[in-house]
Order: C-alpha cells, then structure tokens, then sequence
C-alpha cells in the first residue's frame, strides 16, 4: 500500500511539473520561437565563419530564426558565461573550438567546471592550425625562420586567436622543440590578431586555415607549415611540422555545437541529428572545405566527451613538460 502510494505521488508530481512546462518549451513543440547560437569568437573568426554556414540552413530546416551573437574574448569565458546565464528552455546554444574544454582551464582560471559546465553536441568541422609571417620577416620556410629568430634572440613575438588555445600553445611548444625564445601575444580572436600582423606590428601567428587562407592566396601573409597530420588541399605546397622534423606540433582541433546538460534531452536530440544531416550534405561539405574546415565526423555525444577528457590530459602533459606558468 505505501508502495502503491508513493508510486502514485511521483506520477502526480510528475504530471504537475509537465503542466508547469510552458508549451512553447516542450520538446514536442520545440523550437517554438528563435534561437540563439553564441559564438566564441568575433566576427571573422573560424568559429564566426562555421556559425553563419550553419544557420541558413538550419533556420529552413527548423522553421526558426538562428541569431548569431558574437562573444570574443576571456578565451572563451566571456561565450561560455553568456551561455550558462541563459533561460534553460533550450534555446540557446554555443559554437566554439574543442579547446574550451580541453586547454583553457589548465591555463585561464575559470568559475567553472568545463569537463561538466557544458556539453559538445555535435562536431561541426576540424582542422590543424597554419604558421603565418609578415612577408617583411626575411625567412622563406621553417628552417630559415628558425635559423633567424636563433640569430635575433628576443625579438620575435607570435599572435594567438587567444590564449590558452592551440594557437597559444603551438608557439610554446616551438620554443622548446627548437630552442627558440618567441613571445606570445594574446588577442580576442583572429580577426585582430591577423590585422596586426598584416600590419607588421606582431610579425608571426599560429591560426587557423579559414581565416588566413584568403590572406595567404594575396600574399598579405606566408605559410610555413601546418599542424595537421596531412598537408592540406587547399595548401598543398605548405608542408606539416612533422614533415619537417616537428612531430611534436602535429595537432588538430575541432569546432563544436556545445549545450547546457540540462536542456531537454529530446531537444539536444533534434537539433543534433538535424545538424548532423545538413553537414551531411554534398554542397554544406563542399562549402566548409571551400573555407578550410575538414568535415566534422559524425561521432556521438559519447565520443566527443571522451575525446575532450583525452585531450585534456594530454595537453596538461604538454604544459607541464614545457614548464608552462599560467597567465
């Protein structure tokens, strides 16, 4: 009899937490009214250019407006607090790199904890990151660049989209593999870090291939060598690290769809086999090549998490073995 009874005050509290549900937010009804995709990045910025590639498709397939909202800076933090300070109706979400979770809390101190505080929903695109120059720097590949800042200890400095991230850490790990002093430059995405070099006033960077292939085919900046495992398509005459005797810079990041954990799991649902399905598509794949992004792999939320918690680890192994002193 307390059995029966219990069992029937959890299906009245239940049906009365359901009722309380406005109707727009239940999962049946969803998405009822606009969404919101943060993006970790200004405007410009590799995970600006996958946002907006995304959204128009999107807003067809789900019958909704997709605002893009802009939050650079903080190496993501300023993006991941806009995020958890949301409604928790589901219709909010954030597109930022894998390093979110994987490299900034080893190096920014954070209020959160990341391996929980979000949730990678879907994989959208990956790639390595691109070594770049002012075409003032008198170094025509790796080694020469090398060979001139050994011979100028002290005064080059490297950009970073911010720090924290892989392109931070990229340039401590040249240091050590190749006994340089470079100093790292921190900004609030690509977009700025790019302008300064292009204006000479920073002369080197480690960034991302969308955002710098467009500069790099005008000549505005050099390549001398990306972090993939591959050489990249769209930059077939820039070899990897490793081919030139850096294996210890092969690395490549992903650009995510993050959620909170505590939107309705048959929303995440939705929205991640609908997202999966347009990146799917011949013409979207065609499209994120065009701009430097691999295609994203289909893997599950699952997956994803793993991976993060793997990537984490070892990128705490990195900074150690480097001696890195957080900012």
């Amino acid at each position: 009899m307390n059995t029966l009874s219990l069992s029937r005050r959890q299906l009245l509290a239940t049906a009365l937490a359901s009722s309380l549900v406005p109707g727009w937010a239940r999962a049946e009804n969803w998405p009822a009214k606009p969404m919101r995709f943060i993006v970790a990045g200004p405007a410009g910025a590799n995970a600006d250019l996958i946002a907006r590639l995304v959204t128009d498709p999107l807003q067809k397939a789900l019958g909704q407006p997709v605002v893009v909202d802009n939050k650079p800076g903080a190496a993501g933090a300023i993006a991941i607090g806009e995020l958890l300070q949301a409604p928790h109706d589901g219709y909010t979400f954030l597109v930022g790199v894998s390093s979110l979770v994987s490299e900034v809390p080893h190096i920014v101190k954070l209020r959160w904890d990341m391996a929980t505080a979000i949730k990678p929903l879907a994989e959208l695109g990956r790639g390595g990151l691109v070594l770049v120059a002012h075409p003032s720097v008198p170094a025509k590949d790796l080694k020469g660049l090398i060979a001139y800042a050994k011979a100028n200890p002290g005064k080059l400095n490297y950009a970073s989209y911010s720090p924290g991230t892989l392109s931070h850490v990229l340039g401590l790990q040249l240091n050590k593999a190749a006994g340089l002093d470079m100093t790292h430059v921190g900004y609030k995405g690509s977009t700025p870090a790019l302008t300064d070099v292009m204006g000479g006033h920073v002369p080197l960077m480690f960034d991302g291939i969308p955002s710098s292939l467009p500069l790099i085919r005008a000549g505005k900046v050099r390549a001398y060598a990306i972090s993939s495992p591959q050489r990249s398509p769209l930059l077939p005459d820039v070899p990897t690290f490793t081919e030139l005797g850096y294996p210890q810079l092969q690395a490549t990041g992903w650009m995510g769809l993050w959620v909170k954990p505590d939107v309705p799991a048959a929303q995440q649902a939705r929205l991640r086999e609908t997202v999966l399905k347009l990146m799917g598509q011949p013409a979207l794949r065609a499209k994120l090549q065009e701009l430097g992004f691999e295609p994203g792999q289909p893997r599950t939320q699952e997956e994803l998490a793993r991976s993060l918690q793997a990537d984490y680890k070892r990128m705490g192994e990195v900074l150690k073995s480097i001696d890195f002193k957080a900012e």
